[in-house]
């Protein structure tokens, strides 16, 4: 085996391990939670999907990139490739999808009383089911139109025109095949990625009101503490930027991919970690997220029983 093959696999197994073991334990956790305890709160089951999703992509990713760099490429038939790139595409495209929604029902969560997207918080509630089963259904019967279109094509294409990826390959360009990518995944992630950016700046900026408006309160040993805000904030926006910058560069990556007749192979296997490393790394920073803005708003609410104490 070549040493470079070795490192990969052992790239990719630790990222399999890691990302399946954390998503896993913390769907464990919240499944329990959510059915044990009888709390049923919208929270607990946009993450249960999120992790869910994770584990998707990791399984279909992680899993076979490490079965091929260990020389097990004999055992992907043209039927498991298709299966694989399935799964693949639903996992990432309901990764984001939870992601924003998650993002966006703690932006109206936190936002005050007076505000517009308050009276949302009740209606969001009711339909966060309904927009998760939503996703999960339309992604799951858009994403055969993929393989029907490959099945159509390979039997109208020469072998010779195969492009080999890793443990996958494909038939060459296809205008309708890439537009149809394009206008049913590509610039669904371009809109989840803006409206998470924009509900979590939103959050920023709700929360640095509210520091401001709360700084004369707290008492002066209060305030040489990191305030709850703060806190959250940088939470806040150690998620965006993870989020930000794992998916973009991954979305670049696979834009080359898609570009060059025969990419490299250290092209299409960085390409494959670094799409590896949200799912494997955001259940950590979901769920810090999740707990430093609960935390936050825990400390808000004594804030304002103090003022109206005083």
């Amino acid at each position: 085996m070549h040493s470079r093959n070795l490192a990969m696999g052992i790239m990719f197994f630790s990222q399999s391990i890691v990302g399946v073991l954390g998503n896993i334990s913390l769907l464990s956790h919240y499944l329990g939670l959510y059915y044990n305890e009888h709390r049923e709160k919208p929270v607990d089951l946009i993450l249960i999907h999120l992790f869910t999703a994770n584990c998707l992509i990791i399984l279909s990713k992680g899993v076979p990139h490490t079965m091929v760099a260990f020389g097990m490429k004999l055992f992907f038939n043209e039927f498991i490739c298709e299966l694989f790139l399935y799964i693949q595409r639903l996992g990432r495209i309901m990764s984001m999808g939870t992601t924003c929604l998650l993002s966006i029902y703690q932006a109206i969560t936190i936002s005050p009383k007076n505000s517009f997207w308050k009276n949302l918080e009740f209606k969001s509630s009711n339909y966060i089911v309904f927009s998760i089963s939503l996703g999960w259904v339309l992604y799951t019967t858009i994403n055969f139109i993929f393989p029907v279109l490959v099945h159509i094509k390979s039997s109208h294409k020469n072998t010779t025109e195969k492009r080999d990826f890793a443990f996958c390959f494909t038939w060459g360009h296809d205008e309708i095949a890439e537009s149809l990518y394009t206008a049913l995944f590509v610039f669904p992630e371009f809109l989840l990625s803006v409206l998470i950016i924009w509900s979590s700046g939103s959050m920023v900026v709700i929360l640095y009101r509210h520091k401001q408006n709360t700084q004369h309160i707290r008492s002066t040993q209060d305030s040489r503490r990191t305030s709850p805000e703060s806190r959250a904030t940088q939470s806040i926006l150690i998620l965006v930027s993870s989020y930000v910058v794992f998916y973009t560069i991954s979305s670049i990556l696979q834009g080359f991919i898609a570009v060059l007749y025969r990419p490299s192979w250290w092209l299409v296997n960085i390409t494959a970690i670094v799409s590896l490393c949200f799912p494997t790394l955001g259940p950590f920073v979901v769920n810090l997220d999740f707990i430093v803005l609960k935390f936050c708003l825990l400390c808000i609410t004594n804030i304002k029983k103090r003022v109206i104490c005083l």
